[in-house]
């Protein structure tokens, strides 16, 4: 019976790279599939992962019906076994919605890719309803880490290099960016998101600590 299956984790976990991966397993043993994907970093109508991997995706933004879109494939004559949904946190509840109902009536796997909270460690809409309809939720193997290296589990949103905990909830920006940039973001622990510790906060910190008074 087909699936909707939600891959779940924070950034820099493999989210990405790893909805390639299932594409690439599907697509090799012979199973026709379409890739879906909202606000990837590297643009607009593509997957891409920070691996340097890539390949062409379906945009996803609001007004686009996910369920109409496969009838009109199918009916079309095309062959769809399974949907990759990337970033599917960005999806609304209605377009989850809609995912179950390709699962459930037309019999296609949906294996949707997504972060769990935002920077304000709130559910996104989409990742919410994935929990709530989702046949099973998997959070992912691979940890990532705060720097101190305990493993991260929020998401924290830095503008001009200084932690926010306000704003929007969508607004596009990536980890590999310079720690200058407008909109950047960075993998924390519990701890240091509690106390805004970034890595570039801890680092000027150590900078200005005062040496011990050890004499010669």
């Amino acid at each position: 019976m087909a699936e909707l299956i939600f891959y779940a984790g924070t950034m820099d976990c493999g989210k990405s790279t790893l909805a390639l991966q299932t594409d690439h397993n599907h697509s090799s043993r012979g199973r026709s599939g379409i890739v879906f994907t909202r606000l990837d970093r590297a643009g607009e109508s593509v997957l891409s992962s920070r691996l340097g991997l890539e390949v062409p995706a379906v945009e996803v933004d609001e007004s686009l019906d996910l369920r109409a879109y496969v009838v009109d494939h199918l009916s079309g004559g095309s062959r769809i076994d399974y949907l990759i949904c990337d970033e599917a946190q960005f999806y609304t509840e209605p377009q989850v919605d809609q995912l179950a109902s390709i699962v459930d009536e037309l019999g296609i796997d949906v294996y949707a890719f997504g972060i769990m909270t935002d920077f304000r460690t709130r559910l996104f809409p989409g990742s919410a309803r994935l929990v709530e309809l989702a046949d099973r939720v998997q959070v992912l193997q691979v940890e990532a880490l705060c720097w101190c290296g305990a493993r991260a589990i929020h998401n924290a949103r830095t503008v001009n290099g200084e932690m926010v905990i306000e704003g929007d909830q969508v607004l596009v920006g990536d980890t590999d960016v310079d720690e200058e940039d407008a909109v950047s973001y960075e993998v924390l622990c519990r701890r240091h998101y509690r106390s805004r510790t970034t890595a570039a906060r801890a680092k000027q910190q150590h900078m200005s600590a005062q040496p011990l008074p050890f004499g010669p």
